[in-house]
């Protein structure tokens, strides 16, 4: 049976590997205002840093972060979808393209973006595709560094697939908005994945009802260690 494991950043390197970045994606679905559950948001968590969006006639309605009504959310969704991944929901906040902007320090195998968005040095990547590691998409960084001879930092895409286990979700909670897909449930403390749900071809994905939640196959954890590759944690998760 597969073992899974919740991956974050290792705060035991962070004396060694000072690596920050301020930076955005160069383009994403606005936020939305919802007139069925009244709420105004933008998830995290759904970042396609391969798609580009650069050929598209309305690529500047993808320039500025805002709220929009549905309708217009929609629209916009609408225009994006033929360049997504097929299976890929899109919803409010999605971000496309490149990171673009400033990086400086010194960047270990993997950096961090928060707990949802994971960089990977060129050779990082490399090493771990030769292991065996499977469906890792490493996507080009916009990342002006002002040192001499930087690293090459990729974006990992990381695609939403499986789910938190039904058993997690109080029976009291409210189901999704049927407009705009809102979910308001807290992550659990004790998260169980549903294991029917899990891709089987793939060592690295998100929870698509958690997508800020970063899963790897044991897999995955074995080539990250083998190959002494610092700056993530893993924690075992159960399924059922």
């Amino acid at each position: 049976m597969t073992r899974f494991f919740w991956l974050r950043q290792d705060e035991a390197t962070a004396a060694t590997y000072d690596g920050e970045f301020d930076a955005a994606h160069r383009w994403s679905l606005p936020g939305v205002r919802c007139h069925t559950c009244g709420a105004t948001w933008g998830g995290a968590g759904h970042q396609y840093p391969c798609v580009d969006l650069s050929q598209l006639p309305e690529r500047s309605e993808f320039e500025k972060a805002r709220p929009e009504p549905f309708h217009e959310f929609a629209r916009l969704r609408e225009l994006v979808r033929p360049l997504a991944p097929p299976h890929a929901t899109l919803p409010p906040g999605t971000a496309f393209g490149p990171l673009v902007g400033r990086a400086f320090g010194k960047f270990g195998p993997f950096g961090w973006w928060g707990s949802s968005m994971l960089l990977v040095r060129r050779d990082a990547l490399d090493r771990l595709q030769a292991d065996g590691v499977r469906g890792l998409l490493g996507c080009r960084t916009e990342l002006r560094f002002r040192q001499k001879d930087p690293p090459e930092l990729l974006e990992l895409q990381i695609e939403p697939h499986g789910r938190i286990h039904p058993d997690c979700i109080p029976p009291d909670e409210p189901p999704p908005c049927v407009t705009c897909g809102r979910f308001g449930l807290a992550r659990p403390d004790e998260p169980i994945l549903d294991a029917a749900s899990m891709p089987p071809a793939l060592d690295l994905f998100r929870l698509g009802n958690f997508a800020t939640m970063i899963i790897g196959t044991e897999r995955f954890m074995e080539a990250v260690q083998r190959l002494e590759l610092h700056g993530i944690t893993f924690r075992e998760l159960p399924t059922r």
